[in-house]
C-alpha cells in the first residue's frame, strides 16, 4: 500500500507538470504581491499589504493582513474590494493607522488591535500624506494638500442668467503647473496638521506657500521635525530642501541645515537626542548618491556617516540602541537590507529584498524593524512577486506564497545572470537573460533587448510580468544595466553625465553580441524595446544600426530641446542633465536627440505612449512618428487613453502595452 501511495503521488506530480501552461496576458489579473510590511514594536507580529486586482473593474486593490513573526495565524485584518494600505503601528502597538477607500473616498482610519474596531479619523476632501504618531500615542501629525484661491487678471463680463458658456480661462503663473499622474495641478500647498486620536477636527500648524514633507514628533511631544524647500527660487532650485524644527506651542520654526542640496527624511533617535537624515552636497550631477547624516536635534554636530559607502541610502530607521541605523540599498542588481553604525561600518542582513515592480524588473522593496531587532521585508527571492519575509540576526525566512495558486499551473522563464566587457572601454557590464519556459539550447530563438528607464535606475533578478510574458511568447529576453545605472557606485552612474545617450549604446550592443555568442539566439531575429530612458535609447539605437528587425519606442524623449521645456519639472532637467539652457547650447541638445538621426532609420518602429503622460509628453512620440512617416519608415503609433508615464498602472494597460509590443515584433519576425 505504501508503494502504491508513493507511485500515485509521483504520477500526480507528473500530470500537474504536464498540464502546466505558459503565462498569458489575462493572468495579469491573478498576480498578487505583498508590500509595506510593518513589524509591531515588540517584534511579535507583522501587518502587511496584500495587493490584488479586480478583472471586472480593472482596479488595483489591497487589504491588510497580519501574521505572527513565526508565520502562524496569518489572516486578514480588512476585507473587500477596496484599497487598504499604509499601516502604521502606534508606539505601544495597541492601535493602528491606515488609509482606505472602503467607504468611498480615501480616508484615514484608526483601528484598536485588541478588538479590530475602527473609526474614521480624517474624512477630509484631500487625503492625508505623510503620517507620524506622537510618542504617547495620543496624537498624530500628517501632511495634507490645502487648496488656495488664485486671483486671475482676466476679467470677463457677467454671464447672463441661464447662459451656457465655456469654462473660464485658466490663468497659470507657476513653472510646475502639471504633474505626471496628477494632471494639471490645483493651486495650493502641502501643509502640516495635528489631530487627536480621540477624533475631532485636525488643527493646521502651517499656512504658507511652501510644501512640507515628512513631519515627525520629537520625544517631548511638543516638537516637530520636517523637511521643506523654502528657498525664494525653489522652482529653479528644486532639490534644495532643509530640515526644520518646529516648537508646536509657539509655532516657531528653526532651520537645522543650510547647505546647498537636499536634506530630507528626518528620523528621531530612540533617546530623542539625535536626528538621522539623508541628502547630499549638490554638484548638479545627473546621478548623486543619497547619503546618511546624523546631527543633534538642535542642529549641531552634523556628521556624514556613509562617506565610505558608495551606494544610495534608502528607508532609514534607527535601531533600539541608537548606535546603528537600518537601511536598504541596491547593489549590482540586488537589493540588500543592512545596518550602519555611527562610524560608517556596514553589516548586510539579507540580499533577498524585492518584488514590488510588477511590470518591468526594477529593484524595489520595503522593510521595517522592531525594538528587539526583528525585521520584516518584501522578498523577491527566486524572481517572484514580493512575499512577506522576516529575519532576526541575519537569519531570514519567507512566510507567504501569495501566487502559489497561479504559478503551480504556470511555466515561467528561467532568469540567468550574464556579464561582459563593453566594446567602448572594456568596462564590465551586467545583465540578465530570460529564456522561454520550454527552452532548448540546441535551438535558435528570436531575442528582445529590453532597456530600463531612468536613466539613473537599475534592473535586477526580480519578477517582471512584461519580461515573463515576452519569454512565454517564445523570445529570449535580454535586459541589462548599462553605464549610468544606479547600484554600481557614483562614478559608474555619472559615466553618462551630460553625455546621454552615447556610450551606453556600446554597452548594449556588446551585450547583444555576448548573448549571440552563446549560440541559441537567431542573429536575424533581433528586436529592441524600452520605456522612458529605455525609449530614448531604443530610438537612439535605430538611428545608429539596422541590426534589429523591429523596435518599439515607449514613452521616449525624442527632442531634448522641446522636452526640457514642457516636461513636468523643467527647473530640474535642463539644470542637471545638460547644464545649460537649450538656447545657450542648442548643439548639445540636438546632438543627444534621437530626432537628429531619424534620416538613418530603416528599422520598422512603433511609438507607444500614454495620452496623459506629462513626464515624457506624447508630443515627443508624435514628433518621431511624423519624422519617420516623412522618411518613409514603416511605423505605427499606439496611444494608451488615460495613461500617464506609468502606463502599466492598471492591469488592462499593462496587457495593452505587452500585446502591442509582441504584435509589432510578430509582424516582422522571420519564421
Amino acid at each position: 500500500m505504501k508503494r502504491f501511495i508513493i507511485l500515485l503521488l509521483i504520477v500526480s506530480q507528473s500530470l500537474v507538470a504536464q498540464n502546466k501552461s505558459n503565462l498569458e496576458l489575462i493572468d495579469i489579473y491573478d498576480l498578487e504581491y505583498v508590500s509595506d510590511p510593518q513589524i509591531s514594536p515588540d517584534g511579535k507580529q507583522v501587518i502587511y499589504v496584500r495587493n490584488f486586482k479586480d478583472i471586472m473593474t480593472d482596479k488595483n486593490l489591497s487589504n491588510l493582513w497580519i501574521a505572527n513573526f513565526d508565520g502562524t495565524r496569518n489572516r486578514p485584518l480588512t476585507t473587500g474590494n477596496s484599497r487598504d494600505f499604509n499601516p502604521i503601528w502606534s508606539p505601544d502597538g495597541s492601535k493602528l493607522l491606515f488609509r482606505s477607500n472602503t467607504d468611498g473616498g480615501m480616508k484615514l482610519y484608526l483601528m484598536w488591535m485588541d478588538t479590530n474596531q475602527k473609526m474614521v479619523l480624517s474624512d477630509a476632501q484631500e487625503s492625508p500624506g505623510a503620517i507620524s504618531w506622537s510618542p504617547d500615542g495620543e496624537k498624530i501629525v500628517f501632511t495634507k494638500f490645502v487648496p488656495s484661491e488664485k486671483a486671475s487678471i482676466i476679467k470677463l463680463p457677467k454671464k447672463p442668467e441661464g447662459a451656457k458658456w465655456n469654462e473660464g480661462p485658466k490663468y497659470i503663473t507657476e513653472m510646475n503647473y502639471r504633474g505626471d499622474g496628477a494632471g494639471y495641478l490645483k493651486t495650493g500647498n502641502s501643509q502640516i496638521f495635528v489631530l487627536s486620536t480621540d477624533g475631532g477636527t485636525p488643527r493646521q500648524l502651517t499656512n504658507s506657500e511652501f510644501d512640507y514633507e515628512s513631519p515627525v514628533y520629537g520625544k517631548d511631544g511638543n516638537t516637530l521635525y520636517f523637511s521643506a524647500n523654502m528657498q525664494e527660487d525653489r522652482e529653479l532650485d528644486p532639490l534644495n530642501s532643509e530640515i526644520y524644527k518646529m516648537d508646536i506651542p509657539s509655532g516657531n520654526v528653526t532651520a537645522l541645515t543650510e547647505r546647498q542640496g537636499p536634506d530630507a527624511n528626518p528620523v528621531v533617535s530612540p533617546d530623542g537626542k539625535k536626528l538621522a537624515y539623508v541628502g547630499f552636497d549638490d554638484k548638479l550631477q545627473g546621478y548623486q548618491l543619497s547619503k546618511l547624516y546624523v546631527m543633534n536635534t538642535d542642529g549641531t554636530g552634523k556628521q556624514l556617516i556613509s562617506s565610505k559607502f558608495d551606494r544610495d541610502i534608502n528607508g532609514i530607521q534607527w535601531g533600539k540602541s541608537g548606535k546603528e541605523i537600518y537601511f536598504y540599498y541596491d547593489d549590482q542588481g540586488s537589493t540588500k537590507l543592512a545596518k550602519m553604525d555611527l562610524s560608517g561600518n556596514v553589516t548586510d542582513l539579507t540580499a533577498d529584498l524585492g518584488g514590488l515592480s510588477q511590470g518591468r524588473p526594477y529593484n524595489a522593496a520595503s522593510f521595517s524593524v522592531a525594538q528587539n531587532g526583528n525585521y520584516a521585508f518584501t522578498s523577491g527571492k527566486k524572481a517572484m512577486p514580493a512575499d512577506l519575509a522576516v529575519g532576526s540576526k541575519g537569519n531570514t525566512r519567507v512566510l507567504t506564497n501569495v501566487n502559489e495558486d497561479l504559478f503551480s499551473f504556470k511555466n515561467l522563464g528561467n532568469v540567468e545572470e550574464i556579464k561582459w566587457k563593453s566594446s567602448f572601454d572594456q568596462r564590465e557590464i551586467q545583465g540578465w537573460i530570460v529564456t522561454p519556459p520550454d527552452f532548448d539550447p540546441s535551438k535558435k530563438y528570436p531575442m528582445i533587448l529590453e532597456i530600463h528607464g531612468g536613466p539613473f535606475a537599475s534592473y535586477g533578478n526580480v519578477f517582471a510580468a512584461e519580461i515573463q510574458l515576452m519569454a512565454a511568447a517564445g523570445y529570449v529576453v535580454f535586459y541589462t544595466n548599462p553605464r549610468g545605472s544606479s547600484g554600481y557606485g557614483e562614478e559608474f552612474g555619472n559615466l553618462i553625465h551630460h553625455d546621454y545617450p552615447n556610450n551606453d549604446y556600446d554597452d548594449l550592443m556588446s551585450g547583444v553580441d555576448a548573448l549571440i555568442a552563446k549560440g541559441y539566439v537567431d542573429p536575424e531575429n533581433l528586436f529592441v524595446t524600452g520605456g522612458s530612458g529605455g525609449g530614448v535609447l531604443t530610438a537612439w539605437i535605430v538611428g545608429k544600426t539596422d541590426r534589429f528587425r523591429a523596435a518599439v519606442v515607449a514613452k521616449p524623449v525624442i527632442n531634448w530641446y522641446s522636452f526640457v521645456l514642457y516636461a513636468d519639472n523643467p527647473g530640474y532637467f535642463y539644470k542637471y542633465w545638460f547644464g545649460k539652457k537649450p538656447w545657450e547650447d542648442p548643439e548639445s541638445y540636438l546632438k543627444r536627440s534621437p530626432l537628429t538621426y531619424v534620416a538613418n532609420v530603416t528599422t520598422p518602429t512603433m511609438l507607444l505612449t500614454g495620452e496623459e503622460d506629462y513626464r515624457t509628453p506624447i508630443a515627443e512620440s508624435e514628433q518621431f512618428y511624423a519624422a519617420l512617416k516623412i522618411e518613409g519608415v514603416e511605423t505605427a503609433m499606439v496611444r494608451i487613453p488615460g495613461a500617464s508615464h506609468g502606463i502599466a498602472s492598471t492591469p488592462s494597460n499593462l496587457m495593452a502595452k505587452v500585446a502591442a509590443i509582441l504584435a509589432w515584433f510578430e509582424k516582422y519576425k522571420e519564421e
